[in-house]
């Protein structure tokens, strides 16, 4: 920490608080979050491979979910481990360079999530507003097109609110009352002139990046619920409702969270960090289990897959034991 000449404090670090302050709950708390974060790595990994090297799921919907789970795991890895060195090590200390680069790289992923759902709703839209032409719509390059566009967009969308906050030269205090550098979380300690980062956080936080992939979200789905009410079949409608209830679900289990982190107004700052708790931890960790469980191919290709390595290994200890 230093003072500049115009009084102003200058700090090279700042103090991450953590999860919880209670020492009694620190080892529980530590034990949860690695589970659950070997479970995220572990369930998105899984849902990775198998979109890699099983044939039957080299489809748009399921390219769109190995980005959906890469995104998954950069962001639970960014935001976590920080929080398991502190459990270990007890170094709270985090510089303003890691602060900031952190703080980049979570919100970049959120609004890459967000974006990619957008498009696996439009996938979605096409799949059952107009099957007949989605192989043709839904061609490779268009779906590699679109994954490119909602990398680029998460990443730069959020460029200038961090150039922004990287310019703050004036904090009234060090700590951060939270397990990672959030945005929301840096700016409460500035004493910096913050109406441009407020405007930029209106305009491109939550028009460009929250609002606009809303709409894009939803609305193909006023489409898509019209077009299976007008299925004659009972079991035509049970069926293209199944293609995207997965998708569906973890669309709206994605922006209830965001609603209650960064929308619903609140005093407490625990509540806040339960919120930003379960988006980072819990959200990752249910994706892979909603897309598996509720998933006819998912489960087929994890089968086929455990199929594969009982005969691999079978083969493989049979020829060493007659070695």
């Amino acid at each position: 920490m230093y003072t500049s000449p115009s009084n102003h404090t200058t700090f090279i670090f700042f103090i991450i608080t953590g999860i919880s302050d209670i020492e009694e709950l620190q080892n529980p708390i530590f034990i949860l979050v690695l589970f659950i974060y070997v479970l995220t790595l572990g369930g998105n990994m899984t849902i990775l491979l198998l979109v890699c090297f099983d044939r039957h799921l080299h489809t748009p919907m399921y390219f769109f979910l190995a980005n959906l789970s890469i995104s998954d795991m950069s962001s639970s890895t960014i935001t976590l481990h920080k929080s398991l060195v502190i459990h270990i090590t007890g170094n709270k200390i985090i510089s303003y360079s890691s602060c900031l680069a952190q703080m980049y790289m979570f919100a970049s992923l959120t609004g890459h999530e967000l974006f990619i759902l957008t498009a696996m709703s439009y996938d979605r839209y096409v799949a059952i507003c107009n099957p007949l032409r989605y192989h043709t719509i839904m061609s490779n390059k268009t779906c590699v097109l679109l994954a490119m566009c909602c990398w680029v967009l998460g990443f730069v969308v959020v460029i200038p609110p961090t150039i922004t906050v990287s310019g703050f030269i004036c904090y009234t205090y060090n700590k951060i009352n939270h397990f990672f550098c959030e945005m929301a979380s840096l700016t409460m300690l500035t004493c910096s002139d913050t109406s441009v980062l407020e405007l930029l956080n209106l305009t491109e936080g939550l028009i460009v990046s929250t609002l606009l992939p809303f709409l894009l979200t939803f609305i193909p789905y006023i489409f898509i619920i019209s077009t299976i009410l007008r299925i004659s079949s009972s079991t035509g409608r049970r069926k293209a409702f199944y293609t995207c209830s997965s998708h569906l679900t973890v669309v709206v289990l994605l922006y209830v969270i965001l609603t209650c982190q960064y929308i619903v107004p609140t005093t407490s700052t625990d509540s806040k960090k339960f919120f930003s708790l379960f988006n980072t931890v819990a959200v990752p960790m249910l994706n892979p289990l909603i897309y598996s469980l509720k998933n006819k191919d998912v489960m087929s290709a994890l089968r086929r897959c455990v199929r594969w390595c009982r005969v691999k290994y079978g083969k493989t200890h049979e020829l060493r034991r007659n070695i």
